[in-house]
């Protein structure tokens, strides 16, 4: 079951998640025990369809648990109505697609400063501009999407994932949709932003050598966790449930 240290940033006891399908209900997640300390970098693999981006979505009250508990930040995500779960997101996570989702309508600058208007903040272009600056953008903040390369795309999504200062970060295969060089130039980036700010980073990758780059690596197989592990002066040890 879930460790019960309150102070763990990320709690999930026995999580279950059933999703509807055209062949009947499918079980996405098959009882997840997971806990995450604040800071940790945790890399999160395994094969395609095992619930990886799902396991994110559950953690980011994108998806709804069918049954157990999701606590994270603090928060019962279960008791939380869908108003509440977006302010909730606004305050604690930072999210990271493959796919960048930018508003091709609005600027950089603007989509950068979409989370901070939404908290009211009065300097939130101002806030968005200096954001923008640390990704190496502050040349590019009249630019629409369509404007940009993919590598500058996924550096403005890094910008307005970060601009918050959200307690966690999570990132579904951020590198996925760019070329090699410009996808390490985006890890370094992520990492950087992550030591900068203490943000946690949930780090979901097909790249075993990406994945290595985290403090924690969990394998997921099946809607379940297969191996969980830290990684401490060059040795793995197994996290023992």
């Amino acid at each position: 079951m879930v460790q019960s240290d309150s102070g763990s940033l990320i709690q999930l006891g026995d999580v279950h998640l059933n999703l509807a399908s055209m062949a009947g209900e499918v079980n996405v997640l098959r009882g997840v025990d997971l806990t995450v300390e604040g800071g940790e970098t945790v890399g999160v693999v395994g094969p395609s369809g095992s619930g990886k981006s799902t396991l994110l979505m559950v953690i980011a009250g994108l998806e709804r648990a069918t049954s157990g508990t999701v606590r994270v930040a603090g928060h019962d995500l279960s008791a939380l109505d869908e108003d509440a779960l977006a302010r909730f997101r606004r305050g604690a996570v930072g999210i990271v697609f493959q796919s960048f989702h930018l508003v091709p309508t609005m600027t950089a600058l603007e989509n950068v400063a979409i989370p901070l208007e939404l908290a009211g903040a009065r300097d939130a272009f101002d806030l968005a501009a200096a954001e923008l600056g640390a990704v190496g953008l502050a040349h590019r903040l009249s630019h629409y999407p369509g404007q940009l390369s993919g590598g500058e795309q996924q550096r403005v999504a890094l910008a307005r994932a970060f601009v918050a200062r959200p307690k966690l970060l999570l990132a579904d295969e951020p590198t996925g949709n760019l070329d090699q060089a410009t996808g390490r130039a985006i890890v370094e980036l992520l990492f950087d932003l992550h030591g900068r700010h203490g943000t946690t980073l949930l780090l979901v990758t097909h790249d075993p050598a990406l994945a290595a780059r985290c403090g924690r690596v969990v394998h997921v197989e099946d809607g379940r966790i297969a191996a969980d592990a830290r990684q401490e002066g060059g040795r793995v040890v197994p996290i023992r449930r």
